[in-house]
C-alpha cells in the first residue's frame, strides 16, 4: 500500500503565520508565502551558475558527475521527502535546501580556501555569509529592494541551518550577517526550524552518498573496497547477494540507494525520539530545545565519520583532484591580485563598483566577481586576461 502523508506536526512552521519579509510586499494569490521564497531562488542567475560550479569535480571533467546544481536538486528532493514523512512544511525545507550552496566559489572548496586566503585582511571569506549576501543583496531582479527579499523563516534556514550562529559574530567574515541582524533580528542565538534542520540533514545524506557514487564512477576506488566500510560496506554486500549477476555500475546504485534508505530512517527515528523525550510541541519549542531536533543517531554519526575518513583519504585528497585544486587555486589568486592591482581590467559594471572604496571595499566587490563565476567562466577568464591572443 502507497505511503500517505501524515498530518502536519505541531511543531511545523505555518506558512500562514510566517514573519513576513523585511520589505513588505502584498501576498502571491497562487503560493504559499515559502513556495514563492523557492520560486525566487529558482529563478535566481546565482542558482542557475550551479549548474558549472564543481562539487568534488571541475564541471568540466565529465557530464555524469555532480555539480554545484544537481547536488542542491538531490538535496532539495532528499529534504523535500524527510519533511513530508514528519508532518513539517514541505515547501520550506525544500526552499533551504535550494539555497544553501548559492555562496559557493568556483572549483568547490578549494576556491573557498583560495578565496579565505586572498580575503585575509579585507573581511575575509566564507560561504554560508556569502549565501546570504546573495539573497539579501548581490541578486538584483526587483525594482524596490536588492536581494531576493526572502521570508524570515527562510533566511533564518539559510544561515542557521547547521545550529546557532553567535559565536561566529566576531570573525570579520560574520560581518555582513552582524549587521544585517541589527536592522532585522533572526534570533542568531537559537536554534532554527525543524525544516531547515531537515535541509542541514540532507545535505549530509545526499553529499555522502553521491560522493560514494561518484568516487566510484570516477576510477578513484572499487566497490569492493567499501566492503569494510561502515554504513556503505553493508548495502554493498547485501546488493552483491541479492543480485550476484548483476553489472557492478547497477550494484553500485543499489548500494547507494539504499544507503540513503537507511540514513532516512535513521534521521526519522532519532527525531521522533528527541520530539517525544523533549517535549516539542509548537515551532518554538524547536528553536529552544538547546539542541537539534532533527538528527542521526550517535551509532549513524559515528559511522559517518569513518566513512567520510575513507572519502578524505581515498577521494578528496587523491592526486588527480590534488591537481586540479592546485591548477584551480592558482587562477582564483592569480586573478584576485591582478583585479587588485589593476581594477580598470575588470567589466564596466564591476569597475564602477570600486570606485570611491577603500582597498578593503574594492577586495569585497573583486571577491563578489570572482565568487560568483563557474569553473568554465573562471578559466575561460583567467585564460583571456594571462594569454595574449595573436591574431593572424
Amino acid at each position: 500500500m502507497a505511503a500517505t502523508n501524515p498530518p502536519t506536526a505541531p511543531f511545523a512552521e505555518d506558512p500562514t503565520r510566517s514573519r513576513g519579509r523585511k520589505v513588505p510586499e502584498a501576498e502571491s494569490r497562487t503560493r504559499t508565502p515559502f513556495a514563492r521564497d523557492r520560486d525566487r531562488i529558482i529563478h535566481a542567475t546565482a542558482f542557475r551558475r550551479l549548474k558549472e560550479k564543481t562539487q568534488v569535480f571541475v564541471a568540466h571533467e565529465g557530464d555524469h558527475f555532480r555539480t554545484r546544481l544537481t547536488h542542491s536538486l538531490e538535496v532539495a528532493q532528499i529534504a523535500r521527502s524527510i519533511a513530508t514523512a514528519l508532518g513539517l512544511d514541505a515547501d520550506l525545507a525544500e526552499t533551504i535546501a535550494l539555497a544553501h550552496d548559492l555562496g559557493h566559489p568556483p572549483f568547490g572548496h578549494a576556491g573557498e580556501d583560495e578565496l579565505q586566503i586572498q580575503m585575509r585582511g579585507f573581511g575575509g571569506f566564507d560561504h554560508n555569509v556569502q549565501t546570504f549576501r546573495v539573497v539579501t543583496k548581490l541578486e538584483r531582479r526587483y525594482p524596490r529592494f536588492d536581494g531576493l527579499n526572502l521570508t524570515w523563516e527562510t533566511l533564518e534556514g539559510v544561515i542557521k541551518h547547521n545550529g546557532p550562529v553567535t559565536d561566529k559574530l566576531e570573525k570579520p567574515s560574520w560581518r555582513a550577517i552582524a549587521e544585517f541582524d541589527g536592522e532585522y533580528d533572526l534570533r542568531l542565538s537559537g536554534w532554527a526550524s525543524a525544516e531547515a534542520q531537515v535541509a542541514a540533514l540532507a545535505d549530509d545524506i545526499a553529499y555522502n552518498n553521491h560522493d560514494v557514487d561518484d568516487g566510484v564512477s570516477a576510477g578513484l576506488f572499487f566497490l569492493k573496497e567499501l566492503l569494510d566500510v561502515p554504513l556503505i560496506g553493508p548495502h554493498v554486500r547485501s546488493a552483491m547477494e541479492d543480485y550476484p549477476d548483476c553489472d557492478q555500475s547497477i550494484i553500485r546504485l543499489e548500494a547507494v540507494r539504499r544507503m540513503i534508505g537507511a540514513m532516512v530512517d535513521d534521521v526519522m527515528v532519532e527525531t521522533r525520539r528527541r520530539v517525544e523525550e523533549g517535549g516539542i510541541r509548537s515551532a518554538e519549542d524547536v528553536r529552544n530545545l538547546g539542541q537539534a531536533t532533527v538528527a542521526f543517531s550517535r551509532d549513524m554519526v559515528e559511522d559517518l565519520a569513518v566513512l567520510r575518513a575513507f572519502l578524505m583519504d581515498r577521494m578528496y585528497r587523491h592526486w588527480r583532484v590534488n591537481r586540479t585544486r592546485s591548477q584551480a587555486r592558482r587562477i582564483l589568486a592569480e586573478m584576485f591580485q591582478l583585479f587588485m592591482a589593476e581594477p580598470d581590467v575588470l567589466p564596466t559594471e564591476w569597475q564602477a563598483k570600486t570606485e570611491g572604496r577603500d582597498e578593503a571595499g574594492r577586495a569585497r566587490v573583486v571577491c563578489d566577481y570572482i565568487a560568483g563565476m563557474t569553473d568554465r567562466f573562471a578559466i575561460e577568464e583567467h585564460r583571456k586576461l594571462f594569454h595574449l591572443e595573436v591574431w593572424g
